[in-house]
């Protein structure tokens, strides 16, 4: 927890990864120019100093995760949102196993979500049922614009999409995260646009559709969405950085978001190790929409709970200590 000014905050980081770049891992040059955009990422986005050298940014492993999150960074919960990218390297990009290894080691402090992809077809549909056995699923992260075969991409409309939703639903897959962002190379920019969330959601009112880096550069195309869909949601992932490189971005960011879908539709994510929690946690419980940008209100105490933990504890129903919890429940 992280306390403040006589205010306690329950982080919950609802965006992690557990990843291996390194050159053995990497299929192609593909798998290189993946993790050189991630990097630079990093770099462009983050205070000096919270940089990472490239070699340690490729491979940090599960002892790295739990200090920079758990001893460090003031989390009280973490969700692995894990991409595959079987195109691009040996074993995947998220460490499945490794993964799954420590949450099960540490359940109260992780959860582990998985992923699947719709053109596998029968396969994956046995696939996934597999593994929501095996890893409990409460929650899956898709990756749209990942490669297979000559496919560059997929819609969450698809007919083979929307088996895998029905599935999921039928299993208990109650939260899909989908990853709709600023582009990736080599991944194509067309392929993360949010249309297909809007037609998904309307027919799978049942499912909580949380779109990770809310839609980014899209905001606009995902508010207009998310203002009448209720199910959907939106994950800061990427989103959050620019809390230091570009503050009056973010307000605006923070302030449509609030406007369109209100707090309890609103989820801190580290996007780790992309960036590490602990400076994000403290500069957004500090953060203020400036006093000129007055189509804004001012951001509450209340809503900073919600977002930084709370919304996301009342989706994966992870207990809250007393001290923490609001009047108003979060998430609703």
């Amino acid at each position: 927890m992280y306390a403040k000014d006589g205010e306690t905050y329950f982080i919950v980081d609802a965006h992690i990864a557990l990843w291996d770049a390194r050159p053995e891992n990497r299929l192609n040059i593909h798998g290189k120019q993946f993790i050189d955009c991630f990097y630079d990422y990093h770099r462009n986005l983050s205070p000096d100093s919270e940089l990472w050298s490239y070699e340690e940014f490729l491979y940090y492993g599960g002892e790295r995760l739990m200090k920079d999150l758990f001893t460090d960074g003031h989390v009280d919960h973490a969700i692995f949102q894990p991409a595959r990218l079987g195109a691009f390297y040996r074993n995947g990009f998220g460490q499945t196993e490794e993964a799954f290894a420590l949450a099960s080691r540490h359940p109260g402090k992780l959860t582990y979500n998985h992923c699947w992809d719709p053109r596998f077809a029968e396969d994956g549909l046995a696939r996934l049922r597999r593994d929501a056995e095996r890893f409990q699923l409460k929650g899956a992260k898709l990756y749209t614009a990942e490669w297979f075969g000559d496919s560059r991409g997929y819609r969450l409309d698809d007919p083979w999409s929307y088996r895998c939703l029905e599935a999921a639903q039928e299993l208990g897959i109650r939260n899909i995260h989908i990853h709709k962002g600023p582009t990736i190379r080599p991944l194509d920019r067309d392929a993360f646009d949010v249309a297909d969330v809007d037609k998904a959601a309307t027919d799978f009112p049942e499912l909580n559709f949380v779109v990770e880096h809310c839609g980014l550069p899209r905001l606009e195309d995902f508010c207009w969405i998310a203002t009448q869909e209720p199910n959907v949601h939106a994950g800061l992932a990427v989103a959050m950085p620019f809390i230091h490189s570009r503050p009056r971005y973010f307000a605006q960011i923070i302030g449509e978001l609030l406007y369109w879908l209100d707090e309890n539709r609103i989820q801190f994510s580290s996007d780790y190790a992309l960036w590490t929690p602990r400076w994000l946690v403290e500069r957004f419980v500090d953060f203020q929409i400036p006093a000129d940008m007055t189509e804004y209100p001012p951001l509450t105490v209340a809503q900073k709970k919600k977002i930084l933990g709370l919304n996301a504890a009342a989706m994966y129903d992870i207990p809250v200590p007393a001290q923490c919890a609001l009047a108003e429940p979060a998430g609703v």
